[in-house]
């Protein structure tokens, strides 16, 4: 049975953050195995342009939380005996065999070396392989201007350019490495990566409105990206993601209900089954929680190389890295328990899947910069101490 829960204190922390303008408008819901118990929102779609309120049922970008269904289709084709996670790359996507990396630079020209080792696919996995992305790291964000090279998020494949970091395995870097595990996912289906997850997860989840590209009857229900305008009010920067990508990301590149990606969240709450469709098995569930990456960690800061994007993430030491998943080793006063399971999306979505408390929330809302640490990022504490208090 579903347990009954009180949320009007998560209501209003969800109406505090639209009224005094950390977020242009926010939707939040919480479930455990057997079901939804908590779904609310605030603020309307389009802020200044529509009066639709935003709820669990609007469809928001998703942005790196689709990394986590990305993984998961990696990770169905692993149990299969499709997929060998030690294996390098280059078996499946020759021309990974072409990234270097990137030592540094003679005045603006870009001085590349190839990798001490070759990396694998793990290494894609757990963000391990030396791929980064330009918004965390100065050198890439150079990198990218001097030579052209576009990062992920404008869907051309030339993106594939960008070079390592790093030598793979020898520490954790976020970046894209999750868009070319999509694309060793598509080399071992055979199918466009939109079509393996439509058929191995989001199909058989009842995900009925989560895809790379979005009809017109669900663009019309879609928020808009929003910045602040120079008077600090939001205002809609339109649709970002382009609806022509030379590739899915399986980076970033899915939209999503709150209601849609809560059904994600509790099958892997439940152990990788959810109504009688099993999409992973228990110990695959097991291992995508557990640590990862050995003795490397999770940066306790990450500053920022571009602050219109994203401000420096801060999370503190002790942080590790599973399948695809964020892990705290400790428990979070008032908050989630040891080994929680966790990420977000680059337009302030996040999610967490608590195996311990049995309880998984998301809360979604969709503007930039990424965690500012007084507004968005603050909100998702909030929600998460209020969702606590409540249960």
């Amino acid at each position: 049975m579903t347990r009954a829960l009180d949320g009007s204190g998560i209501d209003r922390v969800l109406a505090d953050a639209v009224d005094r303008g950390a977020v242009p408008h926010v939707a939040a819901i919480a479930a455990d195995a057997d079901g939804v118990f908590y779904e609310g929102g605030s603020g309307v779609r389009i802020v200044g342009e529509s009066d639709d309120p935003v709820t669990t049922s609007t469809q928001f970008r998703i942005m790196s939380m689709t990394k986590m269904v990305c993984t998961v289709a990696a990770l169905q084709q692993v149990e299969r005996g499709e997929l060998d996670l030690s294996a390098p790359v280059e078996e499946y996507c020759p021309d990974f065999a072409d990234v270097q990396v990137l030592d540094g630079f003679d005045g603006d020209t870009p001085v590349l070396r190839a990798p001490a080792s070759k990396a694998t696919v793990h290494h894609l996995v757990t963000h391990t392989s030396g791929l980064g992305y330009w918004f965390w790291d100065e050198r890439l964000a150079k990198y990218e201007a001097v030579t052209g090279v576009p990062n992920v998020v404008p869907g051309s494949a030339e993106a594939f350019k960008a070079p390592m970091l790093g030598d793979p395995g020898t520490e954790y870097r976020y970046g894209i490495n999750s868009d070319w595990l999509g694309k060793v996912v598509e080399a071992v289906a055979g199918h466009t990566l939109d079509e393996v997850i439509r058929a191995g997860i989001t199909e058989p989840l009842g995900m009925s409105d989560t895809m790379f590209i979005l009809d017109e009857r669900r663009t019309a229900n879609a928020v808009t990206v929003h910045v602040k305008g120079d008077d600090g009010a939001w205002t809609s920067a339109g649709e970002i993601l382009n609806q022509s990508p030379d590739w899915y990301a399986g980076g970033h590149g899915l939209y999503s209900t709150p209601r849609d990606y809560i059904r994600f969240e509790r099958a892997l709450l439940r152990g990788g089954e959810l109504d009688g469709a099993r999409i992973l098995s228990q110990e695959t569930v097991d291992a995508a929680f557990s640590n990862q990456i050995g003795d490397l960690d999770f940066p306790a800061e990450i500053p920022t190389a571009d602050p219109p994007i994203t401000d420096s993430l801060n999370v503190g030491p002790g942080w590790k890295w599973g399948h695809g998943l964020l892990l705290n080793t400790e428990d979070v006063p008032g908050g989630r328990r040891a080994g929680t399971g966790a990420w977000a999306g680059l337009f302030n979505t996040h999610f967490f899947i608590d195996r311990t408390t049995g309880v998984c929330a998301s809360i979604y809302t969709n503007s930039l910069p990424f965690i500012t640490h007084d507004e968005a990022w603050k909100l998702y504490g909030d929600f998460e101490e209020a969702l606590y208090a409540a249960l």
